[in-house]
């Protein structure tokens, strides 16, 4: 079983920013990609950056150029720093772990942290 835990969010005002990290932790796994992804209510979760275990990163559309995923092997942990934070930016922010478990292919997600982004 592989647990997440994430922290940071909370509020802050627009122009501020904030940064995630997530850790997985438990039985021996490896790692293909970590990320997060956002959420509101009443609409579907979306992308917001991931990266590999080889360092390739993805972001959305949204947040290039604002929002930098990065990642430390040894702890198992990533991260994700968010500058300039915009009103939109305001979502529920859940970790993603896709993993090798005992051979096997599986997804994880974290509880999610708000940030709220505030004029």
């Amino acid at each position: 079983q592989v647990q997440l835990v994430e922290s940071g969010g909370g509020l802050v005002q627009a122009g501020e920013s904030v940064r995630l990290s997530c850790t997985a932790s438990g039985s021996s796994f490896s790692i293909n990609s970590m990320g997060w992804y956002r959420q509101v209510p009443g609409k579907q979760r979306v992308l917001a950056a991931t990266i590999t275990s080889g360092g390739k990163t993805k972001y959305a559309d949204s947040v290039k150029g604002r929002f930098t995923i990065s990642r430390d092997i040894a702890k198992n942990t990533v991260y994700l720093q968010m500058n300039s934070l915009k009103l939109e930016d305001t979502a529920a922010y859940l970790c993603n772990l896709d993993a090798i478990v005992d051979g096997w292919a599986q997804e994880y997600w974290g509880q999610g942290t708000q940030v709220t982004v505030s004029s």
